[in-house]
């Protein structure tokens, strides 16, 4: 499985490097600044989840997750431990292009490169962007978000008081349609709001319009 997902990535263009096991992943991504890392959740020493976690502790490259399991419960925890996307097995090498695309389009270099162009910071609430770095601080203070994490905040925050359904959030953030996958913006909101609110059990920044979506109420 990994020489075919080599393959077909180095035939796009990518430039890969393969591990087999989640130790050998976490201290790959310790020595290299990679742009993506694919984790396989069953792997052996560190599983997918493990493997993720560590990674974490240092690093908010975008990490796609593969399983076996297609259960909420798989899905959201891979979530829980940091990662960006999943993908479930069996799989077509189209979807693992297409979600690999689209990952690398919302936090790639390319992408810092335009943003350099655009306004910079912004600041709302107590909260600070960088689009250029795509860094984060709260009240000064810096905040380690994931991609998907910081993709989210800037677009609230690029856009205050302006509700987004959650099937809004996921074409505009994620880049294509999750048929049906609606919980995974709610556990990344979640998940944002634990680094960025004083009190994420009432949230004054991110807030919910119930029945509709979400929205960035600070000023």
């Amino acid at each position: 499985m990994v020489k075919g997902i080599r393959f077909n990535l180095e035939n796009e263009g990518y430039q890969v490097d393969a591990g087999y096991n989640g130790r050998q992943a976490v201290d790959m991504a310790r020595a290299t600044e990679y742009d993506l890392i694919i984790l396989d959740l069953m792997m052996p020493e560190l599983d997918g989840l493990e493997a993720c976690m560590e990674i974490r502790s240092f690093s908010s490259v975008p990490i796609i997750m593969l399983t076996a399991r297609g259960e909420d419960t798989d899905k959201l925890l891979g979530f829980e431990y940091g990662a960006d996307d999943y993908i479930t097995k069996p799989f077509n090498i189209l979807e693992v292009k297409a979600r690999v695309k689209a990952l690398l389009r919302r936090s790639s270099a390319p992408r810092r490169q335009e943003q350099e162009e655009e306004s910079g910071k912004l600041s709302l609430g107590g909260l600070t962007i960088d689009s250029a770095s795509r860094s984060t601080w709260k009240e000064g203070v810096p905040v380690e978000l994931t991609a998907r994490e910081f993709d989210l905040l800037e677009l609230l925050m690029k856009h205050p008081q302006r509700v987004y359904s959650r099937e809004q959030l996921l074409n505009q953030v994620w880049g294509y349609a999750y048929t049906g996958e609606y919980r995974t913006v709610d556990v990344h909101i979640r998940r944002l709001r634990e680094k960025v609110e004083q009190d994420p059990a009432n949230p004054a920044l991110i807030r919910t319009k119930w029945g509709v979506g979400y929205y960035f109420a600070g000023e």
